[in-house]
């Protein structure tokens, strides 16, 4: 029974988790864009800055979606708990 209510914050968990991955996928290329261009570049490359802040963006977002995950599993558990103790409490009025 207390597994039902879990499965949507798991789903959305399991999603975030994945975007994050994904994020984290895309700062690293884009990393690895902003040293091949500082290499292949005698000068500035005009698309530095760009990328530059394309990974502060990701990183940020990143970051959203850690505190996102963070918080969902906190808000599950805490449900759990209820669930636990309702269910428990259940059981005694039973008896």
């Amino acid at each position: 029974m207390s597994k039902e209510p879990s499965k949507p914050s798991e789903s959305l968990v399991q999603q975030l988790l994945a975007e994050r991955r994904e994020l984290r996928v895309a700062v690293e290329r884009m990393r690895i864009e902003v040293e091949d261009a500082k290499r292949s570049s005698g000068g500035a490359d005009p698309r530095v800055k760009e990328l530059q802040d394309e990974v502060e963006r990701l990183r940020y977002q990143l970051a959203s979606a850690r505190a996102e995950a963070t918080q969902l599993k906190e808000e599950r558990d805490a449900l759990r708990g209820g669930i636990r103790r309702a269910l428990e409490q259940m059981a005694g009025e039973a008896e």
